[in-house]
């Protein structure tokens, strides 16, 4: 799976400047970039963090949405190729969603797992949310809490879900890399190293990590979470197939708590751009409104 390379990062400024130049003018939410010491990746763990209009002057409580990248990524590139800013002010703006804190972490090749290299999944789980819920005033509990993502962090999504339902009230996974049972040749999962094993893909290790191996337990534990998944319809690693497969098997579990939406399109920006408002507005449905406000 080819990925989105061409976001180099950007100065803090840079970024801000290109965000706040198409954002309305009427609102006054925030993007700030941070990071934070991942024993689980033995370095700094960057994420953004955008923080919706009345948080600096408040005192509310608010639901998170961690907004995962796909394969190579990194912490801007929801924000400028996937420019969720200027979206999610809208959506807020419009009424159509209540206000809610994004964090989006970035990762690169690390598919969100506990993989053959790095532990990316204790950086999320066990490291970033818990330092998130410590700084910022979120809803601390499952009812404050959603995840998503896009390719590679579809996946990662798709694995947060089923092996942490207690933790996320909802999720949506836009076009993900969940290929069952083998990825295509052409994906970067085979040449990734949370996969590979003396310098090959290793089926075992994508056994292992792939959210099937933890379908069966998701079930068991008898927690729902809603889920919103998506597709381009010429996707070139054929991820429609792929991601009926999950709706089918979520909706014979969950029938009313799962959608999945084909759009016209490939791997490509323009299906997780176009589309991230549909999955914020669906994922919001299921979470806590700020402490202190009414629906």
């Amino acid at each position: 799976m080819k990925m989105m390379g061409f976001i180099n990062r950007c100065s803090v400024w840079c970024l801000l400047a290109l965000l706040f130049a198409g954002a309305p003018l009427s609102i006054a939410s925030d993007v700030t970039a941070r990071s934070m010491k991942s024993a689980a990746l033995n370095t700094d763990f960057r994420y953004t963090i955008y923080l919706p209009d009345g948080y600096e002057s408040g005192l509310l409580r608010y639901p998170v949405l961690y907004l995962l990248h796909g394969n190579g990524g990194n912490e801007n590139e929801w924000l400028v190729a996937g420019e969720v800013h200027p979206t999610v002010d809208k959506l807020i703006k419009e009424g159509k969603v209540q206000p809610f804190i994004i964090v989006m972490p970035g990762a690169g090749s690390t598919w969100w797992v506990n993989g053959n290299k790095d532990r990316a999944e204790d950086a999320l789980i066990k490291e970033l949310i818990p330092h998130i819920d410590a700084t910022y005033r979120t809803i601390s509990t499952r009812e404050g809490r959603m995840v998503a993502g896009l390719s590679a962090g579809g996946f990662g999504t798709a694995n947060a879900v089923f092996k942490f339902p207690e933790m996320f009230v909802s999720s949506a996974a836009l076009s993900p890399a969940i290929y069952s049972p083998t990825p295509p040749s052409h994906s970067s999962a085979m040449r990734v190293a949370p996969f590979q094993k003396d310098g090959k893909f290793d089926q075992a290790s994508w056994d292992r990590l792939n959210y099937t191996a933890n379908f069966e337990a998701y079930k068991a534990r008898k927690i729902v979470v809603p889920m919103y998944i998506n597709s381009g319809d010429h996707d070139t690693f054929s991820i429609a197939y792929h991601a009926a497969g999950l709706f089918q098997k979520l909706f014979e579990y969950q029938p009313k708590m799962v959608v999945y939406r084909v759009v016209d399109g490939d791997h490509e920006w323009s299906v997780w751009r176009d589309n991230i408002g549909d999955a914020v507005r669906y994922m919001t449905k299921f979470a806590s409104w700020p402490q202190g406000t009414k629906p």
